[in-house]
């Protein structure tokens, strides 16, 4: 196996189940992990067209998702003309689906968590980070798998106690394989522990917000969890038609078990019937 991938991933929304998160503007309550698959031999490449992006518009600070929507702290140049914020998100979104990329991602519903397992585990519930890390890893070694590669994991940062939980959860899956009930998981084909071990190589790595790897991870991930509050999302629509994210990749009877996970969803649905 001589092709190889690094995954970059961070994180969006609170991973505790009980944190008393008021819906946002943009309608999201959620935890999710996600960001970019990448091969090896495309991260140089990668590098130089993120120098040339950031060079044209004299940035030397991270492209940061929420700042950037928000037009504010580094971003607030972006508000004082319409013509600069629609040339650089035009820019932007040029760089975004001209990167040899795949974006994978795990969105989890709070609301629907909180309704599916509250009642029955209380406070014995996991961080919702253990469940989207072990969906998202699964079906990241699947893709992996199936072209005869390997791949390491790279994540932001977030405090020793947060890191250390996924660097075990890593560890988890090649002794243990996925921590699911093997009955209702059935359905989604699970990898084993032998799996991870052969495709997962070494244990997953902290990276700074500052990586631009993980500038990327967190510019594709608020599109992929925002698509499931609002289809019409175009930052979503782009990088699907542009077959940059998993689910473009697919077809329609494996996007169950290998594309972009939305878990819990099922209270929000009842809510807003199509």
């Amino acid at each position: 196996m001589g092709k190889h991938y690094y995954l970059y991933i961070d994180d969006s929304g609170s991973r505790f189940p009980d944190k008393k998160e008021q819906r946002r503007d943009d309608g999201m309550n959620c935890f999710a992990l996600g960001g970019i698959l990448v091969d090896k031999v495309e991260k140089i490449v990668l590098e130089e067209k993120y120098i040339q992006l950031c060079k044209k518009w004299r940035i030397i600070y991270p492209l940061h998702s929420t700042k950037i929507r928000g037009k504010r702290d580094d971003f607030y140049w972006l508000e004082s003309s319409a013509k600069t914020n629609e040339k650089f998100l035009s820019d932007l979104e040029d760089f975004l689906i001209d990167i040899q990329v795949i974006g994978f991602a795990t969105v989890i519903d709070r609301d629907g968590y909180n309704s599916r397992y509250k009642e029955t585990y209380g406070d014995e519930r996991w961080w919702m980070c253990k469940t989207a890390y072990n969906i998202l890893i699964e079906r990241v070694t699947k893709y992996v798998k199936s072209q005869d590669a390997t791949f390491e994991v790279c994540f932001e940062e977030v405090g020793k106690t947060e890191d250390r939980a996924i660097i075990q959860y890593g560890k988890d899956l090649k002794t243990m394989g996925l921590p699911f009930n093997e009955k209702t998981s059935a359905k989604y084909s699970s990898l084993s522990a032998e799996d991870f071990k052969k495709f997962m190589l070494g244990d997953a790595s902290r990276k700074k917000k500052e990586s631009l790897f993980i500038q990327i991870a967190d510019l594709y991930l608020y599109p992929m969890v925002k698509r499931k509050y609002d289809e019409s999302y175009r930052p979503w629509n782009v990088l699907y038609k542009n077959g940059k994210v998993i689910d473009s990749l697919l077809k329609d009877e494996d996007l169950s078990n290998l594309g972009i996970k939305y878990s819990c969803f099922d209270t929000l649905e009842s809510k807003n019937p199509e």
